[in-house]
């Protein structure tokens, strides 16, 4: 079966990472990252993109990028394809590298673009283990580069980004890095996810589901074309809403109808799949598929 094709179009923003299978590193040393930023900006270059941000971790990377064409995918193939090459030549090593296909989210510009180019660079700040004391300790992001500390590549969309925060580049610098140093407090931006793969107001997600809808030949996954669908996140509110108890405890099996019905609307209505939800749950996949049935038959929902 041929795997589903990503959505591409020319002006998507795309929040893209990678990692390690079976979450090994993909980073040994310094040279690995020199070489991995060479390849990134000649996929850059050829490719016409624009990165606003990215973050180079041990096991994985984040990378923040527009793609004025619709050529994410080509451009992704090669640079993950040459990577694992020269580290493998590098290391003596043969095999897989990264941990599958590269994930990507679809973003919102206009309302995420700002929160994204803070959230890929306090990374390394937010790791428990041999993380950075702070942002600016951390030499392989692109943070250094956008507040003036060093110089930075061509390309690297600096001017782009210190455009969200200022109008000339001092004042725009130094906004840009009181508005990082805020962000280590505030919730993650992935708790407004939608399918997993969309980040964005309900006006975005529904263009989104348009330009799917349009590619009827395209082969795109199922959460692809109905990206409208509510979160995880969002189901397991409302539950916790209807029955008065705390949105904590709707998965805990203390309130056994409340989880019942969790169990249910994220199942019916976030489409997740028994896997998922039994991982939320703490239950095994039959046992999810049970409360389903029982759920059905009592009409609940």
């Amino acid at each position: 079966m041929a795997r589903p094709l990503r959505l591409e179009f020319p002006g998507a923003v795309y929040h893209v990472t990678a990692r390690g299978d079976r979450r090994e590193p993909i980073f040994l040393d310094d040279a690995d990252r020199l070489i991995f930023i060479d390849l990134l900006a000649k996929e850059i270059t050829q490719q016409g993109w624009l990165l606003y941000a990215f973050c180079l971790m041990d096991n994985h990377y984040h990378l923040l990028l527009e793609t004025p064409e619709a050529n994410l995918v080509r451009g992704m193939r090669r640079l993950n394809g040459v990577y694992t090459q020269a580290f493998n030549r590098r290391h003596r090593l043969v095999g897989h590298l990264l941990q599958g296909r590269y994930k990507s989210i679809l973003v919102d510009k206009d309302a995420y673009l700002r929160e994204l180019c803070r959230y890929v660079v306090l990374n390394p700040v937010r790791v428990k283990k041999k993380g950075a004391a702070s942002v600016a300790d951390y030499r392989w992001s692109s943070y250094l580069p956008t507040v003036g500390r060093g110089a930075a590549p061509a390309w690297l969309a600096v001017e782009q980004v210190r455009a969200l925060f200022g109008t000339t580049p001092a004042v725009a610098c130094k906004a840009y890095e009181r508005f990082v140093a805020q962000g280590l407090g505030q919730s993650s931006p992935w708790e407004a996810l939608s399918g997993q793969i969309y980040l964005g107001s309900e006006g975005f997600l529904k263009r989104m589901q348009k330009l799917a809808d349009a590619k009827p030949g395209a082969n795109l996954t199922r959460r692809h074309r109905q990206p409208l669908r509510p979160s995880a996140t969002a189901v397991l509110r409302q539950v916790a809403r209807e029955y008065g108890i705390g949105e904590k405890n709707v998965l805990d099996r203390s309130q056994p109808q409340a989880f019942k019905m969790a169990v249910y609307r994220l199942r019916r209505e976030a489409n997740l799949t028994l896997g998922e939800v039994a991982v939320l749950a703490g239950v095994s996949p039959p046992r999810i598929s049970q409360i389903q049935a029982e759920m059905e038959r009592l009409g609940k929902g």
